[in-house]
Formats: structure tokens, C-alpha cells, sequence
């Protein structure tokens, strides 16, 4: 795929051709001092790009909180089911999103198409546009250097921009729906040298990104974590969770749902929600008994199939070190610190 640049100026002018085009379009809005993804139709209402992450993430835009995965209909003895369309899903930009966002969809994917291809989730990818922005500053929670991202790391993107100290942005499209983006406004581009890492311009991305040194390896923490089920480390970290799953809810890459129905008379629907292996409910069996009785066993299954389980069987991490978790805890459940501990022992 091709690379270009454009004026800083013009990214707007980019963001307005997109929206015209129709395309629902999902960016950072700060309202009353919080910013998250909200679907715009103006670029004056994208968040000023200052921040360092939105509070949640964006595989809500092929994941969502909540979604009918069929409804039902009784007339008589006669029951008719209606499934969603795939082909009914908006077309999807999601609009100045971290590398650590577009990264959590490589192991969502990995998790939706395991044992059973998930026409759900997979329809909204593929009508889905990520546009992420590179980072060039980071803070105390993000890691995505110890978990094989960086602020300038292109997997899972169809594009990837980095604001250049020269006033223009490098734009590396990744994939055909990139292009096609792109295409939506040839006269903001040109078209720009290759990324080689002996290259000038790699030299001057580089320059713009935030610095952000690697804390520890995956190897390391899956090496330690192989021997460490029946470590005291679980009870000593989780002593102060909750249980509320806010860190579940804010993670681009955590999947766990429930299904509910939703029942009304001689008709329905079945639904498919975000749900927690924090809660206490979340294992708990028809006969009461409770597998992870405990926080410390529930705190011990987040981290074993974050960085051991999933590596092991998808051959993907279920972390990309955006620290949105450790943002969202309300006793400050610090991920970073204790995998660093964890990596140390």
C-alpha cells in the first residue's frame, strides 16, 4: 500500500469529505472533561489532540455493549425468527483511535473465529475503518512497549497518521479500506517515500513519537506466570479489587459476554452483552458452587488468559498496554505495576 502526506491543516478537510461521503464516523469528544468515542458530524467536534486515550475503547464498534442476536415472534403454534442483516451495518470510520486500539482487534479477531466464525462480529469489522493516529505523548499507565506495540505501530490499522514536526502527516495505509479512504480526497495528498527504517522519513516519525522505554517482555511474564497458579501474588494484588469490571468494560480486547433474553409476550429477542470474569456470578453454577470463589481467583484467571492462555491457544496477547484499566479502577488496580512485579519475581 501506498504512503502520502498532508498538511496538518488539511486533515480536516479530510475528516469532512469522509463524512460527506456518508460513512458514520466515531471520534473523541470531551464533554464535561471526559473524553470517548461518540459518533460526530463535524470535525469541530473532535476532541483536541492533546489527550493521550479516551476512556473506553474502540472495539465497541464491532463488539457493541449490547446487540440482538435474533428476535422471535409466536403467532399461534407457529414461532418465526428474525436475525440482523450483516449487510444492514453502517458503514464505520472510527476516527483518531490510539495503535493500541487498532491492536486489540487482532486478539478480539483471534477470539471471535477460534472454535466458531462469529458473522456478528466479523460483518462489523468489515465494514469498520481504523484510523489511528500515532501517539506522541504518552503517561504513567501505557505499556504498549512491553507488550509488543508502540506509539507508532501500524498492526490491526487500515491507516495510521503521525503529525510530522514539519507540519505535514505521514498517512501509511495499510489496507484497501484505507485506500479507499484516501481516495475520498486525492487533492489533500502526496504521495510520500517508503518508511525504511534507514530512511529519513522513518528517522522523522520516530523524532514525533512519544518515548516510551519497555518495562518488561511477554516472555517474561508467560515464563513466570507458568509456575505461578498457586502463588500467594493473586491474593496479595487482589486485596483491594471490587469486582466491578471496569476494567473489563474499558479494554479493547476483553470479550467475555452474557446472553439475556428480553421477552414480551408472544414476542422477543435474545441479546448478546459485555460481561466480566471479575464478577462473582460470572462462573457460578446452576447448584451454587463457584469455581473462583474468591477476587484472588478471579484476578488470577484476567492474567493468566491475558498473557498466558490466549498466547497458547491463539498465538495472540490479550493486552495492547493502553492502561485504560488502571485509569478506570476506582482503588487503582495498577496493571502495569503489578506485571512488573509479577516479571521481577
Amino acid at each position: 500500500m501506498k504512503n502520502y502526506q498532508i498538511k496538518h491543516s488539511d486533515l480536516d478537510g479530510w475528516l469532512e469529505k469522509i463524512i460527506a461521503a456518508g460513512r458514520r464516523v466515531i471520534a473523541p469528544v470531551t464533554e464535561e472533561g471526559h473524553t470517548d468515542f461518540r459518533p460526530i458530524h463535524s470535525p469541530a467536534e473532535v476532541a483536541a489532540d492533546d489527550q493521550v486515550q479516551t476512556i473506553q475503547s474502540a472495539k465497541q464498534a464491532a463488539f457493541p455493549k449490547a446487540e440482538t442476536l435474533f428476535s422471535y415472534r409466536k403467532e399461534g403454534t407457529a414461532v418465526s425468527l428474525d436475525q440482523p442483516a450483516p449487510e444492514s451495518y453502517l458503514q464505520t470510520v472510527v476516527w483518531r483511535a490510539r495503535p493500541c486500539d487498532a491492536a486489540g482487534f487482532t486478539p478480539l479477531s483471534a477470539i471471535f473465529n477460534w472454535d466458531y466464525k462469529d458473522n456478528l462480529y466479523n460483518a462489523r469489522l468489515a465494514r469498520t475503518t481504523l484510523v489511528a493516529f500515532s501517539c506522541q505523548q504518552a503517561d504513567a499507565y501505557c505499556f504498549c512497549t512491553s507488550v509488543g506495540g508502540g506509539p507508532g505501530e501500524k498492526k490491526g490499522c487500515d491507516i495510521l497518521v503521525t503529525k510530522l514536526p514539519s507540519g505535514k502527516a505521514l498517512v501509511e495505509v495499510c489496507t484497501e479500506k484505507g485506500e479507499a479512504l484516501a481516495a475520498l480526497a486525492p487533492g489533500l495528498f502526496s504521495e510520500a517515500n517508503a518508511v525504511a527504517d534507514d530512511s529519513p522519513l522513518f528517522a522523522e516519525k520516530q523524532s514525533a513519537l512519544a518515548q516510551l522505554p519497555a518495562r518488561f517482555s511477554k516472555e517474561d511474564i508467560r515464563r513466570h506466570l507458568a509456575e505461578a497458579f498457586d502463588s500467594p501474588v493473586w491474593r496479595e494484588q487482589s486485596e483491594r479489587c471490587l469486582g466491578c469490571g471496569a476494567c473489563a468494560f474499558v479494554c479493547p480486547t476483553c470479550a467475555c459476554f452474557d446472553i439475556q433474553e428480553d421477552p414480551h409476550g408472544s414476542h422477543g429477542r435474545r441479546i448478546r452483552c459485555w460481561d466480566s470474569c471479575a464478577f462473582a456470578l460470572f462462573t457460578q453454577h446452576t447448584s451454587g458452587h463457584n469455581p473462583r470463589p474468591s477476587q484472588a481467583t478471579r484476578w488470577r484467571q484476567r492474567i493468566l488468559h491475558k498473557f498466558s492462555y490466549m498466547p497458547e491457544r491463539l498465538d495472540a496477547t490479550g493486552c495492547t498496554g493502553c492502561g485504560r484499566c488502571s485509569r478506570a479502577c476506582p482503588v487503582d488496580m495498577n496493571l502495569l505495576e503489578h506485571l512488573t512485579s509479577i516479571a521481577q519475581k
